[in-house]
C-alpha cells in the first residue's frame, strides 16, 4: 500500500522520532533508530584545521536560498540514494511550510555544498549533505550549529553516526532518552512561541 507523504504526515512523525528513507525502488520504510545519533549543540567539537579553515569565509553561506538544487545534490549520488522522487517532493512541500531548511555555500556564485533538515520546535532533524568543494558539507554543518544556538534550538538529531560525523563528538542515546530529548526540545519552542 502506497502512503502519501503529507506534511502533516511527516511532522508527525518527526515529532515522534520518526523518519522515512526509500531504497532504490523508492518502495518507502520508516525508522526510528535505537540508539540514535546526536550532537549536543553546547559539545559540539569543532576540529583545529576545519575550525581555521572556517574562519577564512571560505564560502558565502545562505540559508534556504536553494532549498531543491540541496535537495536535488543530496540525491545524486553514483552509489544510490534514499531520496526518491516522493521523498523529494514532500520535503520541498514541507520547505514551503517552513518546516524544511536548507544551508548552502557558494564559490563563485556556484553551490559547492549543502545540507538541509527539518526543524519542528526547537529540534532540528538533519536529513543528508553534500560537497563538490573540499569541506563545504562541513563548513555547512559548523554554520548550522552556531544558527541553531543562536536561535535556542536544544536538539540537533543526525539519525545515524556516520565517520564523517564523528569528528564533530557526535553521541548515540538510547531511543527512550532520545525520545525524552525531542519532547522537551519541541514543548519548549511551543512554549516560546506563543
Amino acid at each position: 500500500m502506497d502512503i502519501e507523504l503529507t506534511p502533516e504526515l511527516l511532522i508527525h512523525a518527526y515529532s515522534q522520532g520518526i523518519f522515512p528513507m526509500a531504497d532504490d525502488d523508492a518502495q518507502l520504510y520508516w525508522f526510528s533508530p535505537d540508539p540514535r545519533a546526536i550532537f549536543d549543540l553546547d559539545d559540539f567539537h569543532v576540529p583545529r584545521t576545519l575550525r581555521q579553515f572556517y574562519r577564512q569565509k571560505p564560502f558565502e553561506l545562505s540559508i534556504d536560498r536553494a532549498f531543491e538544487q540541496v535537495i536535488d545534490a543530496c540525491a545524486d549520488r553514483t552509489e544510490g540514494t534514499w531520496i526518491s522522487r516522493q521523498i523529494r517532493d514532500a520535503y520541498i512541500r514541507l520547505h514551503e511550510l517552513g518546516f524544511a531548511h536548507s544551508i548552502e555555500a557558494w564559490k563563485d556564485g556556484e553551490l559547492v555544498g549543502g545540507l538541509y533538515g527539518v526543524a519542528i520546535g526547537g529540534a532540528f532533524c538533519g536529513e543528508s549533505m553534500f560537497h563538490r568543494a573540499t569541506n563545504a558539507s562541513k563548513v555547512c554543518l559548523v554554520y548550522l550549529v552556531e544558527r541553531l544556538r543562536a536561535c535556542g534550538f536544544s536538539l540537533l538529531d543526525t539519525q545515524f553516526t556516520t565517520e564523517h560525523l564523528e569528528q564533530f563528538n557526535i553521541k548515540e542515546i538510547p531511543r527512550e532518552e532520545y525520545l525524552r530529548r525531542l519532547s522537551e526540545a519541541t514543548a519548549i519552542a511551543r512554549l516560546l512561541q506563543e
